[in-house]
């Protein structure tokens, strides 16, 4: 076999077989030991599932906190919340750092060949969001050619890709949508019930409208390998649904409706209404269309860097005091604050002032003033790096101070700062990933989506990490191109 080849061959054996199984230890055992029901939820932004008390922040309030305490308290133990991003609340469980992922689960086929659910505990529907004065948007069919934002790899994401005439935007939280299109990023938001009565009132600017659509039904997920746990937990539901206690909690927190009058009959046969299937192959159209945007976002992003930081370069070398403050300042700043945290101030922040940014402009924005200022300095290194009897010869032959900087300088100071300079670009291509909190579909984000929705983590991550090595190795065989070119020249 041509060696190239081999791992075309390992990643085909891959798709192929899946992912070995692991044989683990029954939950319940764990339980036991520990005294301690450890449940998987996410916090940020989690009302009113699962969210930080205001009177004291460590604290978590919510319906399903109260749930898995009563769940617990029937079990003989304590009930502990372990905090994870939602999309992540599966894989998590499959690494065990938790025994029952509990936070507004949908049941679906990819999901279930992973995982085991409980009884239904919650039936959902979707409802739609809209601001205040916008009176076009009344029902599901005038969503059609309109921006409409959700949770990814939700029920609500699912229906709206069903309708190829709508535009899903996904965000990695429940509170972001809502912020979106509080200031006209998209036309709409789509999230479950529970989580749009609870945000949409608190807004003067938003409004719910038309009737719900869908209907999906929320249960806890425990890996396969606990039927004992699972069983136990289904028998704590199950009382707590025949005595009433589920419906107070539900009463408490305004959530109850004629739909949970179901989840008396509701078994572990009523997941009727779960998600298809979907298969691996769907999602490479979606990586690849993110790989494109990896290099389009990369390019610019680069391009920027290049100039902005030639010029702050300049400015700190040969500027007079205020330039060199500003240049000094601008570049240690930069350097200092996180890349992320720099992409929410532009894109979350700057609406605050009255200026606002798409998310392909913040993040080409964000990603060239960061790298700007690390460029800066690799241009300063190399100009440093000349002699300086080549400027004074320069000086003798007549040349001005922009000749020499010009025909003299910079031309040699290329050779050092080329390999720094890309070694940055091709470390560009991967922070490109953090643009996915501003919803920029990248490769990243799109592997994301693709293997929480499939749980085929390493086939999916295998390819995502070909598709960069193919886009970055190119950079690295053009720089040492380069490289030998501008050393024969010095020659």
């Amino acid at each position: 076999m041509k060696p190239f080849l081999f791992p075309v061959f390992v990643l085909s054996l891959l798709f192929c077989f899946g992912q070995p199984a692991v044989v683990r230890a029954e939950s319940w055992d764990s339980v036991q030991a520990r005294g301690e029901l450890r449940w998987g939820g996410d916090a940020a932004g989690g009302a009113p599932y699962v969210f930080p008390d205001s009177e004291d922040p460590n604290h978590m309030v919510g319906f399903e906190v109260d749930i898995m305490d009563a769940v617990a308290k029937k079990l003989g133990v304590k009930a502990v919340f372990v905090n994870v991003p939602w999309d992540q609340l599966v894989p998590a469980l499959l690494r065990q750092d938790f025994d029952i992922a509990f936070n507004g689960l949908e049941i679906t086929k990819n999901r279930l060949d992973v995982v085991d659910f409980t009884v239904p505990y919650y039936f959902f529907s979707e409802q739609i969001t809209v601001r205040k004065e916008n009176n076009t948007i009344q029902s599901w069919d005038d969503l059609a050619g309109k921006r409409v934002g959700t949770l990814s790899a939700s029920y609500a994401q699912n229906l709206l890709e069903q309708n190829p005439a709508i535009t899903a935007v996904t965000y990695p939280g429940q509170v972001e949508p809502y912020r979106d299109l509080d200031i006209g990023r998209v036309d709409a938001v789509l999230l479950d019930v529970p989580i749009a009565a609870f945000y949409v009132p608190m807004n003067p600017n938003l409004k719910n409208v038309g009737a719900t659509v869908g209907e999906g039904i929320y249960a806890g997920a425990v890996r396969k390998d606990s039927p004992e746990l699972l069983a136990k937990i289904n028998s704590a539901l199950a009382e707590m649904i025949r005595s009433g206690e589920l419906e107070a909690i539900y009463r408490k927190w305004n959530l109850w409706n004629a739909r949970q009058e179901k989840l008396a009959q509701a078994s572990g046969e009523a997941a009727r209404n779960i998600r298809g299937k979907v298969a691996i192959a769907k999602y490479f159209p979606l990586l690849l269309k993110g790989a494109a945007v990896t290099v389009v976002l990369s390019f610019l992003s680069m391009a920027l860097a290049v100039v902005l930081g030639f010029g702050l370069c300049l400015a700190k070398l040969y500027g007079n005091r205020p330039v060199r403050i500003f240049a000094n300042s601008y570049i240690e700043i930069i350097r200092g604050t996180p890349l992320l945290i720099q992409l929410y101030l532009l894109y979350y922040g700057l609406p605050n002032l009255g200026i606002q940014l798409n998310a392909l402009t913040a993040a080409i924005l964000g990603l060239g003033m960061n790298y700007s200022a690390y460029e800066a300095e690799i241009y300063r290194a190399g100009l440093l790096a000349v002699a300086k009897g080549q400027q004074e010869a320069a000086r003798c032959l007549g040349m001005s101070g922009w000749q020499t900087l010009r025909f003299v300088i910079i031309p040699q100071a290329v050779r050092t700062v080329l390999p720094p300079s890309t070694n940055d670009f091709i470390a560009l291509f991967k922070d490109t990933s953090l643009v996915s909190i501003i919803t920029v579909m990248e490769l990243t984000r799109a592997y994301s989506q693709a293997a929480t929705t499939t749980y085929r983590f390493l086939e999916l991550g295998l390819l995502t990490a070909l598709l960069y090595f193919l886009m970055s190795f190119p950079l690295s065989l053009w720089s040492r191109a380069m490289e030998r070119k501008r050393h024969v020249l010095a020659y």
